[in-house]
């Protein structure tokens, strides 16, 4: 059995998932007996849109004495948000006037978020990640999905290695909100980007083709997802106010329209996938199913709703109690079984 850990995109919803980990953190480090433990340790693969590309990139940064150590705890990864988030999403109010009569093409200062990755990253690589993973994001100009591919930049150099800083810019890069990211590999490619998220908001089904791809003999039941959500916004649009808009002006409610229909999308397929060779048990998906005690937006970071947020990330851990109890217990289990934890030991061969 391998096993994918998924987070998905939602701004600084990503609070929740980032709760629901450091739970998972601690109920590992008590099952172990070991307060040095990390999640990461447990499981085979990752992935990771957006709010979720930044979460994994830091549980999977490496320290910087120890390369083969990890820097962050889960409850570091969490503090992201927390420290964070409201200078992220803090727009002054000329640009939000701007914004506003369509001037302005995004809302907020993209050089306050990448302060804030060059802070928690400094030089560090893509290729330099803990374990395998994939981080999503789009090509604007090629019109195609773009996948920073931790094992790709280990085996292909510097034309497929990436900053860190620069790989969770891109796929942050959310249409509106932020400017499209224009990195550069190693190797000085040029690719213009935005958050993955415009096309899997939740990457859980693109981690399990990723998986299945690399390494040919893995069928779909030999594969346990567990996939972490920020919530689906079910907020609802008048048609007749969205007519009467700008299109820049309507630029969020579509982002939060793509992002829950792609979300919902996936679930769905991955529900069905499962069910078809009877492993419904195998696709584990934890979020939310109400947010109407927040404000839902993915940047509505003040600190009320912040401290909201945190407070329904709390009531999700508490409801799921149970449910990580079994997780935790079934992971623990399965390390002492198999000790190499690599999906990509057929590379070494």
């Amino acid at each position: 059995m391998k096993r994918i850990l998924s987070i998905d995109g939602g701004g600084i919803r990503g609070i929740i998932p980032g709760m629901l980990l450091v739970a998972l953190e601690e109920k590992i480090r008590e099952a172990t007996n070991n307060p040095k433990a990390h999640l990461t340790d447990f499981f085979d693969f990752f992935a990771g849109t957006s709010t979720g590309g930044i979460l994994l990139s830091i549980l999977l940064c490496p320290d910087d004495t120890n390369k083969m150590v990890q820097k962050y705890s889960a409850k570091e990864a969490l503090d992201i948000y927390l420290n964070h988030g409201a200078k992220i999403f803090a727009a002054k109010r000329w640009r939000r006037f701007l914004s506003r009569f369509g001037l302005l093409s995004e809302l907020y200062d993209n050089q306050v978020l990448e302060r804030v990755l060059q802070e928690y990253f400094g030089d560090r690589k893509l290729s330099e990640l803990l374990k395998p993973c994939i981080i999503t994001a789009y090509n604007i100009e090629l019109r195609k999905n773009h996948l920073f591919r931790q094992q790709k930049a280990i085996s292909h150099g510097e034309s497929r290695d990436f900053y860190l800083r620069d790989v969770c810019r891109a796929t942050s890069a959310a249409p509106t909100y932020f400017s499209v990211a224009e990195v550069f590999s190693l190797a000085k490619t040029r690719y213009p980007l935005v958050d993955g998220g415009v096309f899997a908001h939740n990457p859980s089904l693109s981690a399990l083709l990723e998986v299945i791809k690399s390494y040919n003999t893995y069928k779909i039941n030999d594969i346990w997802i567990l996939s972490l959500g920020t919530g689906l916004s079910k907020i609802s649009y008048d048609y007749e106010d969205f007519k009467k808009k700008r299109a820049i002006s309507i630029g969020p409610a579509l982002v939060d329209i793509m992002s829950s229909s792609s979300a919902e999308s996936t679930d769905y397929f991955l529900k069905q996938l499962f069910r078809s060779v009877n492993k419904i048990e195998n696709y584990i998906r934890i979020e939310p199913s109400n947010l109407s005690s927040i404000d839902p937006a993915m940047d509505a970071a003040t600190s009320s709703n912040i401290q909201k947020i945190v407070s329904l990330g709390d009531k999700l851990v508490s409801e799921n109690e149970d449910l990580l109890n079994r997780v935790v217990s079934e992971i623990v289990n399965d390390k002492k079984v198999n000790k190499e934890r690599s999906v990509w030991n057929f590379l070494k061969d």
